[in-house]
């Protein structure tokens, strides 16, 4: 990883709830806010958001570990921002609290990890994954 990233680094961005970003099962919308799923998802990216800068070209960052609580609602068109701030950096590791907040409450909290691998062996080891299912299964590519 490249010098410079280090606890209190931050990235943030903010987006506005949508219809496809509703908790929706089987077909039936839930409630008519922003699901979990989605609330998570903006939360990695902001985490992803905080490494990409830092990583060297023949690097990359994977999802690791998270813990969130989806603590208030965010209904459809309002603004929800998305805030990681590192707290952790090790050499193969970075950790970032990620909060979601409108206006009015937070949404959501908790902690994202990101394992930092090599490029070319972590293709190396989907590409032999995915030989495997395929001789598995008898798929041919």
């Amino acid at each position: 990883m490249k010098n410079g990233l280090q606890p209190g680094t931050t990235a943030e961005f903010s987006v506005t709830v949508t219809a496809e970003m509703v908790p929706v099962f089987d077909g039936e919308v839930i409630h008519p806010v922003m699901s979990t799923v989605s609330m998570i998802y903006h939360m990695e990216k902001a985490g992803r958001y905080v490494l990409l800068p830092h990583l060297e070209e023949h690097e990359e960052g994977s999802g690791f570990a998270i813990d969130i609580k989806h603590v208030g609602p965010a209904v459809i068109g309002q603004e929800v921002t998305f805030r990681a701030v590192c707290v952790e950096v090790t050499q193969k590791r970075v950790v970032c609290e990620v909060t979601a907040d409108t206006a009015r409450n937070r949404v959501g909290v908790g902690f994202f990890t990101q394992a930092i691998f090599n490029k070319d062996e972590i293709q190396r080891r989907f590409q032999q994954l995915q030989a495997e299912i395929d001789k598995k299964y008898d798929r041919i590519n």
